[in-house]
């Protein structure tokens, strides 16, 4: 019985061979791995993974699509977490001593920002992550300063992630096709991010581009003095959009 995308989850299915391909070269398996799939679907990117992996982990939240996998594959091959990836704990994961984690997944567009934030709180965990997006998304991942997407997204994720889009992927790759193009990101932890209190960038952050169309000081107002943000590096006059990750970080470490 064929599966109907259900809309509430974000559903679509990657179909298309040469894209599902392009992205397990991009991703490169491994026998040794410990990988993990976010949101799985009908198993078309599992089925790829598993000719290179003995075993892996998955997790999915729609029950329908739980039963379909634990019945088309072995406990020992695969095993399925049945859960809400925005809560699950990724760092519970069994991984042998001396290696990361590998995460991978198609992300419903409707939750692919926090759940971005959610796996950064296990970046340090973490080998690399390979993820299909909108595109808009990652284009607004890997803004630079000055780039009209550039902007909180940006800034949080570039504290913890070396990030690069690797390729663009139609709509037609996907049943149903969506109504935007989609993007496959490279996400690879730093191995020392800039010294900062993660909350504490987050909030500056977040004032900051809360007003984005005004001038920095106007936007952290009641936050920093003016003499402050000079200290920091940044000229009160520009915008949100123009100040540099390390600017930010700059800003966040003043006492």
């Amino acid at each position: 019985m064929k599966h109907v995308a259900r809309k509430r989850f974000g559903q679509n299915f990657l179909h298309d061979q040469h894209v599902l391909d392009r992205i397990t070269d991009s991703i490169a398996p491994a026998a040794g791995d410990t990988m993990v799939e976010i949101g799985p679907g009908l198993g078309a990117m599992t089925d790829q993974l598993t000719r290179s992996l003995p075993h892996m982990h998955v997790v999915e939240l729609d029950r329908d699509l739980v039963a379909r996998l634990q019945q088309r594959y072995r406990p020992e091959k695969l095993t399925v977490h049945a859960g809400d990836a925005l809560k699950f704990d990724f760092g519970s994961l069994p991984v042998p001593d001396g290696q990361k984690l590998r995460i991978v997944g198609n992300l419903p567009y409707n939750i692919s920002s926090p759940l971005l934030f959610h796996l950064a709180t296990f970046a340090p965990k973490v080998k690399d992550q390979h993820f299909m997006l909108q595109k808009e998304v990652v284009e607004r991942m890997v803004a630079e300063p000055g780039s009209k997407v550039y902007g909180r997204l940006s800034v949080m994720l570039q504290w913890r992630y070396d990030m690069t889009l690797l390729f663009i992927v139609p709509p037609e790759a996907f049943d149903p096709p969506p109504k935007v193009d989609s993007a496959i990101v490279r996400m690879i932890p730093l191995a020392q991010p800039l010294a900062c209190d993660g909350a504490r960038l987050e909030a500056v952050v977040q004032k900051a581009f809360s007003q984005r169309r005004k001038v920095i000081r106007n936007c952290l107002a009641g936050m920093f003095t003016e003499a402050q943000i000079i200290e920091a590096g940044i000229d009160p006059t520009v915008r949100p959009e123009t100040i540099s990750l390390e600017q930010y970080v700059a800003l966040a470490n003043l006492p």
